[in-house]
């Protein structure tokens, strides 16, 4: 795209953050975006649109619908941006994986004829293990999870199995993301905000934010690795008694 300029037309600000005009008069409409200064009948629109716009896209692809976006963008100074920074800090993996795009064919040769079953193939879809493209192709947004999965496999579970295990592991996961997002939220951002969001600190809680998604990592390992341990006790424990009982008939 060219350059922005220092004043533009309409078509010209669309063309220069790729949206349609009519979504840039919509945004106007909703007083999502300044007014353009106006000389002779003609709009003309500046760098400072072309940031609010990007913004708003961003927000958009985070997931902000546009009230959610309205509401932040009526708050005073660079809130907006603050805010987004803080929710992409919070939402956004420190080193997520590269997604992978592989075929129905490449899928079945890691874990044999999906194709004959499609109620497997849809469970993974729901799962968000493998996202449909539409193309004969899948995306896939965890290839560290897949390859999980293709291991267990290989090792003799079945495939439906591994998919259940992902599925109650999921329901847990976001559960306990919940728990420390809520805690967030109440402790120490609810409080931030019903002060007034003060100056000086905005620092402590972006640090805070910044450092949520580490400690919440290393609490649920602290807590899994035993629970794992107590589990694999427990259920070879109850497999030793009932051997020890046929032998004993």
């Amino acid at each position: 795209m060219a350059e922005a300029a220092h004043e533009m037309t309409i078509e010209q600000l669309a063309y220069e953050v790729g949206m349609t005009v009519r979504n840039i008069r919509n945004h106007q409409t909703r007083g999502l975006l300044p007014p353009p200064v106006v000389r002779a009948r003609t709009g003309y629109y500046g760098q400072e649109h072309v940031e609010r716009l990007r913004l708003i896209q961003e927000m958009q692809g985070e997931g902000l619908k546009l009230s959610a976006i309205e509401r932040l963008l009526d708050g005073e100074g660079d809130w907006a941006e603050r805010f987004t920074g803080l929710r992409r800090a919070l939402a956004v993996p420190e080193e997520a994986e590269p997604a992978e795009i592989v075929t129905l064919a490449e899928l079945e040769e890691r874990f044999g004829p999906l194709s004959q079953n499609a109620r497997l193939l849809l469970k993974a879809q729901k799962l968000e293990v493998l996202i449909n493209l539409g193309d004969g192709t899948f995306e896939v947004p965890s290839p560290a999870l897949l390859r999980a999965a293709q291991e267990v496999v290989e090792r003799g579970v079945p495939l439906a199995a591994a998919l259940s295990a992902i599925e109650k592991v999921r329901r847990n996961a976001e559960s306990s993301a919940k728990a420390f997002v809520k805690m967030f939220m109440d402790e120490l951002f609810k409080p931030f905000d019903e002060a007034g969001q003060p100056e000086e600190e905005w620092e402590h809680v972006a640090e805070s934010i910044e450092r949520l998604r580490p400690l919440a990592d290393e609490a649920l390992m602290a807590v899994f690795k035993p629970a794992m341990a107590k589990e694999v006790d427990a259920a070879f424990g109850k497999a030793l008694e009932a051997r020890a009982r046929t032998r004993r008939r």
